[in-house]
């Protein structure tokens, strides 16, 4: 998988409506090295006042929330525009639109830890 070094100290925020996708992509993202937090409220993002992640993985589509608009408004702030913002979702067109809303990167569900891990590692250690 990947170099558990690299993941050291190195901080990844999960924000997803679904508490099972939560909990396998920190169990997940844990063996492979990373800290993880995780918020089941997309808004909950925008308010990070302290340790900001050092990558976000955002569902696009939350209940109350759209991830586009949330990685719209962290790339406009100067305080979090530099956080890579991978933006996740089971919709069509997901390149278009994560690309619209300033994304660093995207990927569509259902997916492949490992994809998943390649897109971390490339946008995390830039």
């Amino acid at each position: 998988m990947t170099d558990k070094s690299l993941c050291k100290n190195k901080r990844i925020m999960v924000a997803d409506d679904d508490p099972a996708i939560l909990d396998v992509m920190r169990m997940m993202l844990e063996f492979e090295g990373y800290e993880v937090l995780t918020t089941l409220n997309g808004g909950a993002v925008l308010k990070m006042e302290t340790e900001l992640p050092d990558l976000l993985l955002l569902d696009i589509r939350m209940s109350g929330a759209d991830g586009r608009d949330i990685c719209r408004k962290l790339k406009q702030s100067e305080r979090t525009s530099k956080i890579p913002v991978v933006l996740v979702s089971a919709g069509k067109d997901i390149e278009r639109s994560a690309i619209e809303a300033g994304a660093n990167d995207f990927i569509a569900k259902p997916f492949e830890m490992i994809e998943l891990l390649h897109k971390i590692e490339k946008n995390i250690n830039q």
